[in-house]
C-alpha cells in the first residue's frame, strides 16, 4: 500500500481515491443529487451496498452523469457490499450480479463482505429478516472462510477489480487471511476522531490493507445534538454531532480557516486512510471534497490523536447501533 497525493494504490496495483461520497440511509431524489453532486465537485469514489437498497438510483445517476460529461467509466470507483443473505455457497456471486444489474455496470471497483456474520433469508428483497418475535434470523452457521472463497471465485471471474470486508475485527481477519488465495485489499470500520483504532491502524498496515473509514464525523445525523455554538457545519438531518464541536478540532480548524469537518477528513487522509463522508447538501458535498489545499502539521495531527476515546467513541456498535445489538448472539459478531 503507498499513497499518491489523493489516491492510495491497492494491492492489486489499483488507484483508489482517498476520498468518497458514502450513500447509506439515502435514496430516491435526494440520493440522486447527491452523486451528481459529488461526481461535479471531483468525487471519483462512490460507496454503497446491497443492503442500503439504492443502489438502482446510484447507477442510474451515474450513468446519466457519465453519459453528459463523457467520462469513461473506468474513471470512477464504485464499492458496494455483499449483504448479510448472501452469506453462504453461491451467494457472493448471485448478489454482486443483482447489485452490477443495479448499478448497470460490467464490474465493481470494490467488493466488501458487509458484516462477518449472516442471516438466513426469506426472500432477496428482504435485506434484514426477522422471525415472527421480532429476532433477527441468526445463521449460526455462517463460515467467513467459506465466504471469503466465494468472493475470492467473483474476482477470478472479473466481476469485482478488488475483494474485500467490513466491520471485521482483528482475530476474523487473521481467520480470512491465513486461509486466503487473494488477499482482502480493504478493511472497511467506523473510524474518526473518536474513535482511531490504532491496533487495527497497525495491522492492515503490516498486511498491507487499506483502511475505509466510515462515519467520520461520528454519523451526526443519528444524533440529534444540536448546533450549541451556531457555527458547525450542519447538514440539515438533525444535528451538528459531538466530534464535530471538539474543542481540539474547532481550534485546528481555525488556524487554517476552514471546517471542523475539513479537519477530521483531512486527519484522515493524512495518513492513507480512504473515507467515506456522507451528505445529502450539495454545497456540504463540495466543501467535504475541498480538503486538498491544507495539511495538518504534526503538532496538529498528534493532538487530534490524543482526542481518541476507544471502544467510548464507537457509535455504529451494540449501545447505539440496533443491527449489532440485535445480532449480539451471532458466534462471528465482531464486538
Amino acid at each position: 500500500m503507498s499513497g499518491r497525493g489523493r489516491h492510495v494504490v491497492l494491492r492489486m496495483g489499483q488507484n483508489m481515491p482517498l476520498l468518497g461520497l458514502g450513500c447509506s440511509q439515502m435514496g430516491g431524489e435526494k440520493l440522486s443529487a447527491a452523486v451528481t453532486a459529488a461526481l461535479d465537485a471531483g468525487y471519483r469514489l462512490i460507496d454503497t451496498a446491497y443492503a442500503y437498497e439504492n443502489e438502482g438510483v446510484v447507477g442510474e445517476a451515474l450513468h446519466r452523469w457519465l453519459g453528459r460529461t463523457g467520462t469513461p467509466r473506468e474513471v470512477v470507483f464504485v464499492v458496494t457490499k455483499l449483504p448479510t443473505i448472501g452469506m453462504h455457497a453461491g451467494g457472493p456471486e448471485k448478489f454482486l450480479k443483482k447489485s452490477l444489474d443495479q448499478l448497470r455496470l460490467d464490474y465493481v471497483d470494490l467488493y466488501l463482505v458487509h458484516t462477518p456474520f449472516g442471516l438466513k433469508a426469506k426472500s432477496d428483497t428482504d435485506v434484514f429478516p426477522r422471525d415472527d418475535k421480532g429476532y433477527p434470523c441468526l445463521d449460526d452457521a455462517t463460515d467467513i472462510i467459506s465466504v471469503w472463497k466465494e468472493m475470492e471465485k467473483v474476482a477470478k471471474a472479473g466481476l469485482a477489480k478488488n475483494i474485500g470486508v467490513s466491520n471485521f475485527n482483528i482475530k476474523q481477519m487473521r481467520k480470512v487471511i491465513a486461509n486466503a488465495t487473494f488477499l482482502p485489499a480493504v478493511l472497511q470500520v467506523e473510524l474518526s476522531v473518536y474513535i482511531q483504532q490504532p491496533q487495527v491502524q497497525e495491522y492492515c498496515r503490516r498486511q498491507n490493507i487499506v483502511i475505509t473509514a466510515y462515519a467520520p464525523f461520528g454519523s451526526p445525523d443519528r444524533f440529534n445534538t444540536g448546533c450549541r455554538s451556531g457555527s458547525s457545519p450542519c447538514d440539515g438531518d438533525g444535528g451538528c454531532g459531538w466530534v464535530l464541536e471538539d474543542p481540539v478540532v474547532r481550534l485546528v480548524a481555525e488556524n487554517h480557516s476552514v471546517t471542523p469537518a475539513q479537519v477530521l477528513l483531512r486527519f484522515l487522509v493524512q495518513q492513507n486512510i480512504a473515507t467515506i463522508p456522507k451528505s445529502a447538501n450539495p454545497t456540504r458535498i463540495a466543501q467535504n471534497f475541498d480538503i486538498w489545499g491544507f495539511k495538518l502539521t504534526e503538532t496538529e495531527m498528534e493532538a487530534l490523536k490524543t482526542r481518541d476515546k476507544g471502544e467510548a467513541g464507537r457509535r455504529f456498535g451494540s449501545n447505539y447501533f440496533p443491527l449489532f445489538k440485535w445480532v449480539s448472539d451471532h458466534p462471528e459478531y465482531p464486538l
